[in-house]
């Protein structure tokens, strides 16, 4: 407990001697401060943005007594300035904030410049090339170091004074560089929409302070836009339009003609745009509806004209299959295979088990044979090496296949620069969301012929659209939908349990002595649930079935919150499978530490790791304030202002899991996930599981998965797209 010491604000100047404690996430800080006149250190608790051993601070606040602590003093702004004394010089440029110098260089600048050295270093710096040592290559890199601190610095001091935390200035720094200042004073509602971690009620918050008026359009503009991207997490490419305005003028607090003149404002400027679907005008953001426009006009423009093979005869084709490759297709399976190879885009959809892999075999060694160029594609790392093992050629992921290209932010392959193949295949299509989707089918020869390959049955893309779905009930493309589970694949209780929730039905479980690979474990609540799954993870799956508790058992989760949520059970899953690991670092509110699972959060294309990729980390380096982490033999190096892209993935959402196949999948369903509960995510999560499915449940929390199948439909306007582009086809032949 606190009491108070001296009401009387203050102000303290020094060199801080030591970072007791400091929370990158909120800022939080207790460090010691060298104040002059003071025998010790005086203990400085506030909020401050990544204070270091040397660096000199300015403190306002006031002196309080606290029992646990005894003499504080509790700062309300702590700001980084540079010292004034010659000794504080010396420790400031030994410190390790100015890069390239260190405590000897530090001494040398000091004994060359005296009380002048930091006006030569700001202003003359190619004078540090007098001191013994320090060449061009040095001086570069304390020239680039002092101008970033110099900028961070007084980013720093502007949102201090705009009642922000420090914990996002270096991602602000990075984005905007030295115009960061500028840019948020033009226009505060870019922060929500170009920084990660920096939402619309911060930005709205600055804007604030900054004077923009409650009733101001520019508010009401981006209360739009924050809406509309909210229902684009959601998965929605469109929103009513009169939602939205009642949306936009609940979040802003002002009247709806306000908000309806935004609407009006915007569609102008075309940042969004208006359509009527199924007779209810509706609003797009412009990228959504550019990327819908252009999926539907590259999908007709790909059905026209001939096929890039000769045609085939399928009384020669499907007896040459069986004999050439040893398989045996099924009646259904010789119709697919005799749609994909007449059709320039086609579609093959179905469960596990059904025989999705050997069709698409099939079709590729006739292609081969036919000397067709192929290219194999899928959303993740994880799919295209799947799809790789089982056809035997290599596949790509989407952007690698695009060649995305981060100096550009965009990818090479386009409409102008197509892809030099003959026939394309998207596995795990229903991954796909339709802004990919776009990139993707723009990229097509107008030559080649496309099947997209999934299972519209499981959850759709974690971004906005359903497109498999919509262009399945468009009813414009060719499409084969297998519902026969094959004799192998019928020996599986996953694949069977997958079909029997699909139908929903309850799954079975075999009450043999033998080992089987689906287990259903009852439990009667939240707190027993997250026991067994504790027990079942680190002890009876490991044990039984020898595997690896972290690299081979993956839990997962509906919801992201709550005791048996993602945040809840990674803590807990990371103290018992990784307790003793050093070192460790925490940033924006986790901890890692090396041997820990992590999963890549956002897509960084600079790094080549893409949203939903999971690793392990290999090393952490405090010095050079550095993480590598091993994804798929792929070695990925992050600077720790950039650690908010990971997050712990002992347990990950089920959303998350799409796309990705794992040895023991553990499922918790819990009454706490009642908003999430339905037929599609359970199907999802347990087609997950490759040798063994373990659902951990409330009954009533199974019982309400599987019946609930009333999932709420995703608004987009592609079938409509599809079906008007078909008629206009038809039109024109």
């Amino acid at each position: 407990m606190t009491t108070p010491a001296d009401t009387h604000e203050e102000r303290l100047s020094g060199s801080v001697e030591r970072v007791t404690f400091h929370s990158e996430e909120s800022g939080f800080t207790v460090l010691r401060l060298r104040v002059a006149g003071q025998r010790e250190p005086v203990a400085v608790v506030g909020l401050a943005a990544s204070p270091a051993v040397g660096e000199f601070m300015e403190c306002v606040g006031t002196w309080q007594n606290d029992r646990t602590h005894g003499l504080q003093f509790k700062a309300t702004k702590i700001t980084p300035v540079q010292p004034t004394t010659l000794e504080g010089k010396e420790r400031y440029l030994a410190s390790g904030q100015v890069k390239g110098l260190g405590n000897y260089y530090a001494k040398k600048l000091i004994e060359q410049f005296g009380d002048a050295v930091f006006d030569v270093i700001e202003n003359e710096p190619e004078r540090l090339l007098e001191v013994p040592g320090i060449g061009r290559k040095r001086l570069d890199m304390v020239i680039e170091s002092w101008t970033e601190q110099r900028a961070i610095r007084d980013i720093m001091l502007f949102l201090q004074e705009h009642g922000v935390g420090a914990a996002r200035a270096w991602k602000i720094y990075r984005r905007y560089r030295e115009g960061a200042i500028a840019t948020i004073t033009e226009n505060p509602y870019r922060l929500s929409l170009d920084i990660e971690g920096i939402g619309f009620q911060t930005a709205d918050t600055i804007a604030a302070s900054l004077g923009v008026e409650r009733n101001s359009l520019m508010r009401a503009e981006a209360g739009i836009t924050h809406v509309l991207g909210q229902m684009s997490s959601d998965g929605h490419c469109a929103v009513p339009e009169e939602t939205l305005i009642g949306e936009a003028s609940r979040l802003l607090e002002i009247d709806r003609p306000l908000v309806a003149e935004a609407v009006t404002n915007e569609k102008l400027t075309r940042r969004i745009v208006g359509e009527t679907i199924d007779e209810v005008p509706c609003i797009f953001l412009e990228s959504l509806h550019r990327a819908e426009t252009g999926v539907a006009s590259a999908l007709h423009r790909l059905k026209r004209g001939p096929l890039p093979w000769e045609p085939l005869d399928p009384h020669d084709v499907l007896p040459w299959i069986e004999e050439q490759t040893g398989l045996e297709l099924s009646p259904s399976q010789r119709s697919a295979v005799t749609l994909v190879l007449a059709s320039k885009v086609s579609i093959i959809t179905g469960g596990p088990g059904v025989g999705k892999t050997t069709i698409l075999k099939a079709i590729l060694s006739v292609l081969q044979r036919e000397k067709v160029s192929v290219a194999l594609c899928a959303p993740t790392g994880r799919a295209a090496k799947r799809l790789t093992e089982s056809t035997g050629i290599e596949a790509k992921t989407i952007h690698r296949l695009l060649e995305f290209d981060p100096q550009i932010f965009d990818f090479k392959r386009g409409r102008g620069n197509p892809l030099d193949v003959s026939f394309v295949v998207v596995d795990e299509t229903s991954m796909v969301d339709v802004v990919l989707m776009q990139k993707l089918v723009a990229a097509i020869p107008d030559r080649a012929a496309v099947v997209f390959v999934g299972d519209v049955d499981q959850l759709p893309s974690v971004g906005p659209g359903a497109v498999l779905a919509d262009l399945i009930a468009s009813e414009v493309i060719p499409t084969v939908c297998l519902t026969e589970i094959f004799r192998q694949a019928a020996e599986s209780m996953i694949v069977v349990n997958a079909h029997r929730i699909n139908q929903g039905e309850m799954p079975l479980t075999d009450e043999g002595e033998e080992l089987s690979d689906f287990y259903i474990v009852p439990a009667s609540s939240p707190e027993a649930i997250h026991d067994k799954v504790m027990q079942l993870v680190t002890e009876r799956i490991p044990k039984r079935f020898d595997l690896d508790p972290v690299r081979d058992v993956q839990v997962l989760t509906p919801m992201n919150k709550g005791g048996i949520g993602v945040q809840a059970l990674n803590a807990e899953l990371q103290a018992r499978l990784n307790p003793t690991a050093e070192p460790k670092v925490t940033r924006f509110g986790s901890t890692f530490a090396p041997g820990d699972k992590v999963i890549q959060t956002v897509n960084n294309y600079d790094k080549e790791v893409f949203n939903g990729d999971i690793g392990l980390i290999e090393q952490i380096d405090t010095d050079a304030e550095t993480l590598t982490a091993l994804f798929d033999h792929h070695h990925v190096e992050y600077d720790f202002s950039d650690l908010d892209e990971l997050s712990l993935a002992y347990a990950i959402s089920i959303h998350k899991s799409q796309g990705s196949e794992y040895p023991a999948v553990v499922i918790p369903l819990s009454m706490q996930h009642y908003p999430l509960l339905e037929r599609n995510l359970a199907y999802t999560a347990v087609t997950r599981g490759r040798k063994l499915v373990v659902i951990v449940a409330e009954p009533k929390a199974l019982d309400r998965a599987i019946r609930n199948c009333k999932s709420k439909r995703r608004l987009t306007g592609l079938v409509q797209r599809l079906k008007e582009s078909g008629k206009q086809s038809w039109q024109n032949l």
